[in-house]
């Protein structure tokens, strides 16, 4: 039988949509920072639809027949930026009802049209890692988004290689997730807690492997469990809070003992055991807080803590952690860093392939490398002044942020809606903060 014919209309919009799809644009004159390499002074970068095509020197690129040239002399352009550890779209993971959720999904809490996303957008961020709060031992699982301009989460999703949403699974300890029964008391408890989860899920995943595909033998199905064994078998990576060098070390123990896959967040105190991080060969997501207070146990937090690691040889990425620092001020995180000591160049990747490391992405994005998805930043001058701004951000060759246009510079800049309808995680106010 022969197909039948698509209506006109509908055929032209595919047509179009496909054109559209294959636009070339060389973005030319810009100093161009690929991360992976050197510095191109006059650069140009050229963009087929949604992948980078070539990057290099003006005298080096021969730009398609067609293209559209966007002049971007006297402008830096870089990838865009990567944030490891984010709170926007208003999410919300675990409840009240006990300290360990892994079944409960980031996903189902977020807010495409919070404006958080698009105040991240304005601070030059392409790709981030949503994650439920810290106020439970396991508080569900993550999501990666890339921040294109959406009507509904589904638009923003990065997906994995089957069709699942790709993420991680957020872990804490310390403080955050101490109180009343059932949750835990004491830093033992929660360690405790935590190991006899994973023994469950370690059970789980005998039980599935001994039925060998077949269903009649297969274990009842349990959402919480079958996260924890994709952890287990690092299909899913185990994002964890920890501030304090005795909690950062615990983490490591459980890593060890179960050999999941793990990033650990913030460190606060990780200069201190910079030594068993390497040695363990576990990345660190830092946060940078030009004024640290907030709680007892980052009374420790350094600005130097990036430099320290890395210094050590620990894979070293930055992140927001939106609220509590701005995803607009997103840069100022690397500069810092660099101002306490931090190499320049090893600041910036922290910024972007680092962190793309973290998140199992780095075939994709965090360098413009010919083949990666086409995210970038045009910046108005050195990505560590104080002085420079973010002028557009790029996902996938689209703009989706011009410092020019009236609407996107409310984002950047603040003033009347800029924060309509945003909220912040609330998980463990009260409960000894983010």
């Amino acid at each position: 039988m022969l197909p039948r014919p698509l209506p006109f209309a509908f055929a032209l919009a595919v047509t179009l949509a496909a054109a559209a799809a294959q636009e070339v644009r060389a973005f030319v004159g810009a100093r161009i920072l690929p991360i992976d390499g050197p510095a191109v002074d006059d650069g140009v970068l050229v963009v087929r639809g949604a992948v980078i095509e070539a990057i290099g020197a003006r005298a080096a690129v021969v730009i398609p027949a067609g293209a559209e040239v966007v002049d971007v002399a006297g402008r830096t352009l870089m990838p865009g930026l990567v944030c490891s550890h984010s709170h926007i779209g208003a999410v919300a993971g675990a409840d009240g009802s006990g300290p360990i959720q892994p079944e409960v999904r980031a996903l189902d809490s977020i807010n495409p049209r919070d404006p958080g996303i698009q105040k991240a957008q304005a601070g030059g961020i392409t790709t981030v890692n949503v994650m439920p709060g810290s106020g439970h031992l396991l508080s569900g699982q993550t999501v990666y988004l890339k921040l294109r301009d959406g009507r509904t989460v589904d638009d923003l999703l990065i997906r994995n290689a089957d069709g699942s949403p790709a993420g991680g699974i957020k872990l804490a300890n310390g403080t955050n997730p101490q109180r009343d029964a059932p949750f835990p008391g004491t830093r033992g408890k929660a360690a405790a807690l935590i190991r006899a989860q994973f023994h469950r899920a370690r059970e789980h995943q005998r039980k599935i492997a001994a039925a060998a595909g077949d269903p009649a033998k297969l274990p009842e199905r349990n959402l919480g469990l079958e996260a924890l064994v994709e952890a287990l078998e690092g299909r899913r990576m185990v994002h964890h809070h920890t501030h304090r060098a005795d909690d950062i070390l615990t983490v490591l123990r459980l890593r060890e003992e179960f050999g999941f896959r793990c990033v650990l967040h913030h460190v606060s105190e990780g200069g201190l055991v910079a030594a068993e991080i390497a040695a363990a060969g576990v990345p660190c997501s830092v946060i940078v807080i030009d004024a640290p207070g907030g709680k007892l146990e980052a009374r420790n937090l350094s600005l130097d803590t990036g430099a320290v690691l890395d210094r050590a040889g620990v894979p070293v990425g930055f992140h927001t952690d939106d609220g509590i620092t701005d995803s607009r001020l997103f840069l100022r995180s690397g500069a810092l860093a660099v101002r306490a000591g931090m190499d320049r160049d090893r600041a910036l990747a922290a910024l972007t392939i680092a962190n793309a490391r973290m998140l199992d992405l780095e075939q994709r994005i965090g360098t413009l490398t010919p083949g990666k998805d086409a995210d970038f930043v045009v910046l108005g001058g050195d990505p560590f002044s104080v002085y420079t701004q973010v002028l557009q951000t790029w996902v996938e060759g689209v703009k989706v942020f011009d410092l020019a246009d009236p609407k996107d510079r409310r984002f950047a800049m603040g003033g009347y809606g800029a924060s309509d309808d945003q909220a912040l995680s609330l998980c463990c106010y009260g409960q000894g903060g983010q």
